[in-house]
């Protein structure tokens, strides 16, 4: 341990929303076109406080730390939203280039070429730690044994 403390935490949530991270936007984009990817990528990042952010700041909290989103900043949603989703993403690209394209762009740019061609893994998965508890809960259900009973 370095002895430095932090209170503060940089998440990246609202990345995969803007910019076509996950898999299933790939998905909407093969059947549906750039149309179709664009009304996907408006709906997640109109449910994103529902789903993620409520959950991933008590996480956050729980550890005595305060959570920042900078992909959820209103100027760089505000930024992201002006632009057309082939500036964003590219998914006629392969996997790990494609999706999040404006990011992997910009990884090169600041001498980050490694970084700019992994593709995504999420932490649950990509750690393993999914197989650990499995009750066949999926992460976007409420969680039944924290929900208090009428």
């Amino acid at each position: 341990m370095c002895g430095i403390c932090c209170s503060v935490v940089l998440t990246g949530i609202g990345a995969d929303e803007q910019l076509a991270g996950y898999s299933r936007h790939r998905a909407r984009f093969e059947a549906h076109g750039p149309a179709g990817l664009t009304e996907e990528l408006a709906m997640e990042l109109g449910r994103i406080s529902s789903r993620n952010l409520g959950r991933d700041d008590r996480v956050i909290g729980d550890h005595g730390k305060e959570a920042r989103f900078p992909f959820l900043d209103e100027d760089v949603v505000s930024f992201l939203n002006s632009l057309p989703v082939w500036e964003k993403a590219d998914l006629t690209l392969p996997r790990g280039i494609g999706e999040k394209l404006l990011l992997r762009l910009a990884a090169q740019e600041l001498g980050l070429p490694g970084a700019a061609v992994l593709p995504k893994r999420a932490m649950q998965f990509g750690t393993r730690i999914a197989k650990m508890e499995n009750r066949g809960e999926k992460a976007s259900d409420k969680c039944q044994r924290l929900q208090v009973s009428p």
